[in-house]
């Protein structure tokens, strides 16, 4: 069966044209049979067969002219058997004008019965072929076992998801049910899927179907609601999956099921996420000679990629690290075809470098993103800290001075608050640097960008997590009362490209990044979302505070204070006065100290520099 099915396949053209074939010629006689009362034609014989050449003409030219045999009618859907029912239409049409043409009239009668009946036996032809089709199919291949679905939201997407899975033989979906909070839908169903109650139904429902899947199928939704929802299906032990870039599946209408991923923690944030407004803020890029530090890093490519789209009149890109740089530079070549940028590799520890790249090139704008970030690696190695993060920054911040460039943005971090690390000492100098050098200095702008963690970012916890959920736990916590801000990449670069479009010079510029999420939580609720109970099926250990991290991060400090600017999610942060001269003094020292890669000396100095530390 299977064997003869296989060799069908190769004539499948051939054997639906046969079919179409069959189907003129009956839905003709038939009409014209009942038009002269008699289905035996007895004395109209060579009348028939003069038209029956006719009908065959017309119907072969249109079906071929509207490419009904490059459709694979396994898949179709009501717009397809629409264009079969058109080119059906078109070819009584042709054989209508074509029959008055040559004086031979059938009268209205025939001709209004041969549409009909043709349309009729038409649509009902691939009817039955489509479902034999697929019945066959399932009949032969094997049989994967199904997931018993829920789809949370009863939509556009969900009919979207339910057409797609009943195209597809081989899905792993097997629709059971759907859960929508507007009441007037809770009984009636989609595409034959009924909707058994609310998202707050989910757990009992899950439970009385045997639910295996949970798939959140929602455009348009509040990023609390979101939240609220998978807080819902987290207390299932059901696993969760969602459907990105849901809009761009809807409107294009394919590829929907295999885009189909495991929920992430962006799902999770219970905020709108931050966009930033290139009309308001983005006229300081556009046109102008943009400098990208640390542009290969996962802020900085993000900042690459977004700037790109202000069209700058260059872009330049400059990282140490050859690898990340090369890929930033191959996407930007795939995906701006008319962008002016170039990569330079480099370190801003080398002020040689620095300096020559600013000498020869007009630069406008810097966005200084090169800096060491891991907390723990750099309380092992604090002069490296120092000379990458303070020297690098007094490098390309000195530079940008001489040559008067209009703006330099500081990308630091909320670990500069109170710092208890190395990195964040380090972090909170360069912030010391920027606010001396803009009091200092009227042709340059300076200003600094805080912001917390990033998620997806090189280090980040949740990459982490989800590999050790793929291998089954277990999954290392450091502290189960740690907590934590996080933001999307793309969040923190607008937070970025914000802040150099409303800065003067001088601000630390803040993102209201909504409350912050216990790690703890984190990860349990990851773990159940991925359809695993924490602690039995996927453990959760505790291995303790990492060198130099802190329960909590903070993204003031207490004499900060903080105003809202003309985005209200951002802020701005009064900088802390210090002694500037003494200051100056103690960075040529731990500048001389570092050179010397003594760590304990590094330490001691950083230490007195930033009394917080």
């Amino acid at each position: 069966m299977i064997d003869l099915y296989e060799r069908l396949k190769k004539f499948r053209k051939l054997m639906l044209f046969l079919l179409d074939f069959v189907i003129w010629n009956t839905s003709f006689y038939l009409s014209f049979a009942i038009n002269k009362n008699s289905f035996s034609l007895v004395g109209f014989e060579k009348v028939f067969i003069n038209y029956l050449i006719f009908v065959n003409f017309c119907f072969t030219f249109v079906f071929i002219f509207f490419k009904l045999y490059n459709k694979i009618w396994r898949y179709a859907d009501i717009e397809d058997f629409f264009y079969a029912g058109l080119a059906v239409f078109c070819a009584n049409f042709l054989f209508c004008c074509s029959t008055i043409l040559f004086e031979i009239n059938l009268g209205i009668r025939t001709y209004v019965l041969f549409l009909l009946v043709s349309e009729f036996l038409n649509f009902l032809v691939r009817i039955i072929y489509r479902i034999n089709i697929v019945l066959d199919n399932n009949s032969y291949k094997p049989k994967c076992e199904k997931k018993r679905l829920l789809i949370v939201g009863a939509g556009e997407a969900a009919a979207l998801v339910l057409r797609e899975i009943s195209k597809r033989a081989e899905s792993e979906y097997l629709p059971i049910c759907i859960a929508d909070d507007d009441r007037s839908k809770i009984g009636r169903d989609v595409a034959g899927i009924k909707i058994k109650g609310s998202t707050y139904e989910i757990p009992r429902v899950c439970n009385e179907e045997n639910i295996q899947i949970i798939l959140f199928a929602i455009i348009n939704i509040a990023s609390s609601d979101k939240r609220r929802i998978l807080d819902i299906c987290a207390n299932t032990s059901v696993e969760v999956r969602v459907i990105p870039g849901i809009y761009e599946a809807f409107t294009s209408g394919a590829q929907i099921i295999p885009s189909i991923r495991h929920v992430e923690i962006e799902d999770l944030l219970g905020r709108e996420p931050v966009i930033f407004d290139a009309k308001k803020y983005g006229d300081y890029i556009i046109g102008k000679t943009i400098l990208v530090t640390g542009g290969g890093g996962s802020i900085g490519s993000e900042l690459c990629r977004q700037i790109a789209f202000l069209e700058p009149k260059n872009l330049i890109i400059f990282d140490i690290y050859e690898n990340n740089v090369y890929d930033i530079q191959q996407e930007l070549l795939r995906s701006f075809k008319n962008l002016n940028f170039e990569v330079q590799i480099g370190s801003v520890r080398d002020s040689a470098k620095v300096e020559k790249l600013l000498c020869e090139n007009n630069v406008d704008v810097i966005f200084h993103a090169a800096a060491h970030k891991h907390v723990p690696l750099m309380e092992k190695n604090p002069e490296e800290a120092v000379k990458n993060n303070i020297l690098g920054t007094l490098n390309i911040a000195n530079s940008a001075e001489r040559h008067k460039v209009k703006k330099f943005v500081l990308i630091s971090t909320d670990k500069a608050v109170n710092p208890t690390s190395v990195m964040g000492a380090t972090k909170r100098v360069c912030e010391m640097i920027v606010q001396l050098m803009n009091k200092n200095t009227k042709s340059t702008e300076f200003v600094t960008v805080r912001f917390g963690n990033v998620l997806g970012s090189n280090g980040s916890v949740v990459p982490l997590f989800e590999e050790q959920i793929r291998k089954r736990g277990p999954v290392t916590v450091t502290h189960p009362e740690v907590i934590r801000y996080f933001m999307t990449i793309p969040e923190a670069v607008s937070l970025v490209l914000t802040a150099g479009g409303i800065a003067k010079g001088g601000e630390i510029l803040i993102l209201d990044m909504g409350e912050p999420v216990k790690i703890k939580d984190l990860a349990e609720n990851l773990i159940r979302l991925s359809g695993f109970v924490p602690y039995k099926e996927i453990k959760i250990e505790y291995i303790g505070l990492r060198p130099g991290e802190k329960l909590y991060e903070e993204l003031l400090m207490a004499e900060e204070g903080a105003k809202r600017t003309r985005n209200e999610k951002i802020y701005i942060g009064n900088p802390i006065e210090f002694d500037e001269e003494k200051f100056s003094q103690e960075l040529r020292h731990i500048v001389k100290v570092c050179e010397n890669n003594d760590s304990e000396t590094t330490r001691k100095v950083l230490n007195q520099i930033v009394k917080f530390y």
